[in-house]
């Protein structure tokens, strides 16, 4: 078998009632790839030399290969897809079958190879654009300074990601009820989506 596997994943994909075929197909080519794999985040991740590459991610209408950083990548296919309007760096490519991932075996190739080239250049996607937060946070903030140092201490992305939910809400009382609910995480040091 490959140098790379990874018994935690052989679990992963055998518990996976949506896309383990597709799984398999596409774990297949990234192990012939030279990377690694390992469970991060709860997926199946792929490394070389220690840099991650790519994960999988099992969403409702398709298997998702997604690229970390995936807008640095030439995509002659367009296979890429971005994964939302506040995304920077990731891209994905999206399979709904194993004809898909049989497919798209080459582009994968390609694109994989080009994201090892990419983490042995350096190559970054630049700095985040400065955070605005949202009006009704920004008042919290500086009215309660226990808050303000733990949002201080949370990383940039967890930052935006909780203005990103709060700024969302169409009126102010519900921005603040959001605010409200998400104290206790901020308190905890957690991001909005951990547990």
């Amino acid at each position: 078998m490959f140098s790379g596997v990874n018994d935690r994943i052989d679990r992963y994909i055998g518990r996976s009632t949506m896309w383990p075929q597709e799984m398999t197909e596409v774990r297949t080519i990234l192990l012939g790839c030279d990377l690694d794999e390992d469970l991060k985040w709860g997926k199946p991740c792929y490394s070389h030399e220690g840099h991650n590459i790519a994960i999988l991610q099992e969403m409702k209408g398709f298997l998702s290969l997604m690229f970390f950083k995936g807008a640095l990548l030439k995509d002659p296919g367009n296979v890429l897809v971005e994964q939302g309007p506040n995304s920077r760096s990731a891209k994905r490519i999206e399979f709904t079958s194993v004809d898909d991932v049989i497919g798209l075996k080459g582009g994968v190739v390609a694109l994989v190879g080009q994201a090892i080239e990419v983490e042995r250049a350096g190559l970054t996607a630049g700095p985040a654009p400065a955070l605005t937060l949202v009006e009704e946070l920004q008042e919290r903030l500086a009215s309660d300074r226990k808050l303000k140092a733990a949002f201080d201490a949370l990383t940039p992305g967890r930052q935006r990601e909780y203005n990103l939910h709060i700024s969302t809400a169409k009126q102010a009382k519900t921005r603040i009820a959001r605010i409200d609910t998400c104290i206790p995480k901020i308190l905890a040091g957690k991001g909005f989506r951990d547990e």
